[in-house]
């Protein structure tokens, strides 16, 4: 399994509807309940923040490749956490 790392910014409401869809995810799969998920808010951490390569938030990395930017739906979320598990 691998950790997600999720890039977000507390005024986003991409990264609030990104939020809500990964606690319906994880209580409809109980399975991804296990999944690391690092979140990291850009504005706190910018020096994080820029060694990494992409422009919109929410965004989201599994072992070091990006795998989502930008607005989510639920089915790319869930695509991003498939990846961590190992689905």
């Amino acid at each position: 399994m691998k950790k997600i790392t999720m890039f977000t910014m507390e005024a986003c409401p991409f990264c609030r509807q990104a939020l809500g869809m990964i606690e319906t995810l994880r209580a409809e799969n109980p399975a991804y309940a296990d999944v690391e998920i690092e979140m990291i808010d850009e504005v706190e951490h910018p020096d994080i923040a820029d060694r990494y390569d992409y422009w919109y938030v929410p965004t989201f990395y599994v072992g070091g490749e990006k795998l989502h930017e930008g607005v989510p739906t639920p089915e790319k979320v869930e695509a991003v956490f498939r990846a961590a598990a190992g689905d």
